[in-house]
This record gives structure tokens, C-alpha cells and sequence, in this order.
């Protein structure tokens, strides 16, 4: 008998390329979906009993054709196709159907479709969370705190979009693959800021990291010579080596530079480096490359003290360069007040108030510049507006503590 956790692992790294090869042959989400999920219905009793196939993908999509076919011809009241047994004893039947339908020109587009840019992000993220890594909708609801049926609504709308605007399930162009690969990237890591921000590791949204980078193994598999996606991969890979320090046992926010170090995750950053060398060596440098080396440039300081500030400088000038964003100015300020003080950075983000206006780390990075330079007032102002803009209770509680910090410093006796 065939352990089910060895049959759950083989279904599920199967899922992008089966459901991929029967999307291309129904041409529809649901027909596709609900016949490899009749597959892997079907593998569960079956492989329990006489053990898993030769090749556990090429039985899906063999079986799942089938199924879809037997259940279009059922609501056609046509006559079914044979019972289970017969196709699942047709010899190697399935080696030859793959061949047709899953080709080496077609592996693994599901992102791609996913990833349409008739899609808003947040359909683009719910989708491709359901068809190419399988979670349910109540899994995907809880992640993003709305109810089943609202994303269930989500789900349905983004299928019907790609139905309308007549998605072509055939291999793209090398245009449309440059053009689609930077969405799907984007979505990749927009995931990953999901499970990233997330205290509570016991949260739905906080496995979102993983998959995500999981997300990003399967592109590069796919794409073993981009060095963006290389930037990508290497980018989450420093950030979640991080994870069991960003968060204390109170479920409080520590700072990097507050950061324990010894707790990071080394094998992820020396993954992550062998990556970031990798794709720098292609000399095209891209927004995730450079990201990813600011990250480097941290990883590699063993105490906060001794991190290369002037480096991460010229990064996001060259980021900035190649992608002004004001988030980015936002983020080179936090640099500039290490080099060049407070004031400075203080300058540098006030220009971008009309824009970051709603955005929390805007207000959090001003009241901190404020508070540094003894703006009591004015830093109480930004702080309270970054509480009231704060995503999570432990956003908004880490602002808490630098009101009452700021309190507690302005209340103290001074020493005669």
C-alpha cells in the first residue's frame, strides 16, 4: 500500500504541468480543473491499492482527459466512455496521449494564463493561488480575510475574463513570454509580501512565502537562463531567511538592525548568493537583481554596525535610475539618514508626501526622522497617522512603542 502522504506530495508537484497539459486540451478553467481534480480522486483509491504509476503526471492527465471527456459527453447525454479499469489498464496509453498534449513546447503556462493582463493583481493572485497551487477557496478567503463567497466571486469573475478575452493556450511568442514573465513575476511576488508580512506564523496568508518561492523554483526550471527571474528567487530568499527573527515571542516587530543574526537561515542566503552571482555574470541588470543585492549587501554584514551603507546607496540610485518609484526614494531616505542624518532623509521624503500620502511606511519612516531630530510635536502627527494606515495589529503596535519611547524621553527629569 502507497503512503498518502507520498500520494498527496506526488499530487501536487504534479498539478502545474497535468493541469497545464489539460487546460491546453479542454481550452476552459473549470472543464480542466474539475478533471484533474477527478484524477486525483481516482489516485487516491487506485495508487493506495496497486501502488503509484511509472510516471504519476502522465497518469493524471491520461486519466483526467478521459474524465473531462466522459463528464462533456454526459452533459451532452452522450454515451460515457469506459469505466475507470479499462482506461487505467491501457498499458503505456498514457505515454502517447502526454506526448500530444503535454509537449516540450508546452510545460507548466498556467502562471502565464493566470497571470493575463485583462486580470486586476488581486485576481491574478486569487487565481493562480487556486489553479496553480491547488488551495481552496475557504484556504484562500481566510488568507485575505473576506468571506468564501466573495472569493469565490473573485474567481469566477477572473476565470470568465480569460474565457472573454480568448486566451490563446498555445506557446507564447518570445515577445509575449518577455511580456507575460514580468506579470508573472510581479504576482510571484506579491504572493510572497502576502505571507511575508504575516507575525503569526499560524496564519493562512503566512504560507504564502513558500509557495511563492516554490512559485518562482518552477519558473526558473522553465526559464533556466533569465537572470531576473535569478534575481527574484535570490531576493525571497534572503528576505524569508530572515523570518525567525523579524518577529519577537510577544509578536512584536524587531527592526533589522535589532535583528537577532545568528538566527537567520545561512543555507537560504548562501543559496540566495550563488543565484545573485549567477545572474549578475548575464550583465543585464533588472529592478529584482538590484533589490536582491541591497538584501546581499545585509546578509553579509555579521552586526548592523558593519553593514555597507555607501554599497546599498548606489544600489537604489541605480534602482531609481532603472525604476523611479517614490517607494523607492522612500526606502534610498532610510540610506541617506545613515550617511547623511536625519535631516537630509527628511528632506528627500517630503517632496513625496502628495503621493505616499496613504501609504503607512511613509508616516512611520517621517515620525521616526522627526523624533530624531527632537520634532516632538510633528512626530506624534506622523506616527498617529501611521497607526491609523497600519495593515496589522503588529504594525500598529510597533508604532505604539515609539510614541510611548518618545514620551517616556521627553517626560524624564533632567539630570542637574
Amino acid at each position: 500500500m502507497t503512503d498518502i502522504a507520498w500520494i498527496d506530495l506526488a499530487l501536487a508537484s504534479a498539478r502545474p504541468k497535468a493541469l497545464g497539459a489539460l487546460l491546453r486540451y479542454f481550452r476552459n478553467l473549470d472543464t480542466a480543473e474539475e478533471a484533474f481534480q477527478e484524477a486525483c480522486l481516482r489516485a487516491i483509491r487506485t495508487w493506495q491499492e496497486k501502488g503509484p504509476p511509472r510516471d504519476p503526471t502522465a497518469w493524471l492527465i491520461f486519466v483526467g482527459r478521459n474524465s473531462g471527456i466522459d463528464a462533456v459527453r454526459k452533459r451532452a447525454k452522450i454515451q460515457a466512455l469506459p469505466d475507470e479499469d479499462v482506461i487505467s489498464d491501457t498499458e503505456d496509453a498514457e505515454s502517447d496521449i502526454v506526448e500530444r498534449l503535454d509537449d516540450s513546447n508546452y510545460r507548466d503556462w498556467l502562471l502565464f494564463i493566470c497571470c493575463h493582463p485583462d486580470l486586476p493583481a488581486t485576481q491574478q493572485i486569487a487565481l493562480a493561488l487556486r489553479i496553480v497551487s491547488g488551495l481552496s477557496v475557504p484556504q484562500i478567503a481566510r488568507a485575505f480575510l473576506v468571506s468564501e463567497s466573495a472569493m469565490e466571486q473573485r474567481i469566477t469573475r477572473a476565470k470568465a475574463r480569460v474565457a472573454k478575452a480568448g486566451v490563446p493556450f498555445e506557446t507564447p511568442s518570445p515577445q509575449e513570454r518577455a511580456e507575460r514573465l514580468s506579470i508573472v513575476s510581479t504576482m510571484i511576488y506579491l504572493i510572497f509580501n502576502e505571507g511575508y508580512s504575516q507575525a503569526d506564523p499560524r496564519h493562512e496568508a503566512a504560507a504564502f512565502s513558500d509557495e511563492a518561492i516554490r512559485l518562482a523554483r518552477l519558473m526558473l526550471h522553465i526559464f533556466p537562463s533569465e537572470p531576473e527571474l535569478m534575481g527574484l528567487l535570490a531576493l525571497m530568499l534572503l528576505q524569508i531567511s530572515r523570518r525567525p527573527a523579524r518577529f519577537n515571542a510577544g509578536d512584536e516587530i524587531v527592526l533589522l538592525e535589532d535583528q537577532d543574526r545568528s538566527l537567520w537561515n545561512q543555507p537560504f542566503i548562501n543559496e540566495a548568493l550563488a543565484l545573485l552571482d549567477k545572474a549578475l555574470r548575464h550583465r543585464q541588470p533588472a529592478p529584482y537583481q538590484i533589490q536582491a543585492a541591497i538584501a546581499a549587501v545585509h546578509s553579509r554584514a555579521k552586526r548592523a554596525g558593519d553593514t555597507d551603507w555607501v554599497e546599498i546607496d548606489l544600489l537604489y540610485r541605480a534602482l531609481e535610475r532603472l525604476q523611479p518609484s517614490p517607494v523607492i526614494t522612500l526606502n534610498r531616505a532610510v540610506v541617506v539618514s545613515k550617511l547623511q542624518g536625519a535631516q537630509d532623509a527628511l528632506d528627500l521624503i517630503d517632496p513625496l508626501g502628495e503621493k505616499l500620502g496613504g501609504y503607512f511606511y511613509y508616516h512611520g519612516l517621517r515620525g521616526g526622522l522627526l523624533k530624531q531630530l527632537g520634532l516632538t510635536s510633528q512626530a506624534r502627527e506622523a506616527f498617529d497617522r501611521a497607526i491609523a494606515l497600519a495593515h496589522s495589529a503588529a504594525e500598529a503596535a510597533h508604532i505604539r512603542r515609539q510614541i510611548d519611547k518618545m514620551q517616556e524621553e521627553t517626560t524624564q527629569p533632567i539630570a542637574k
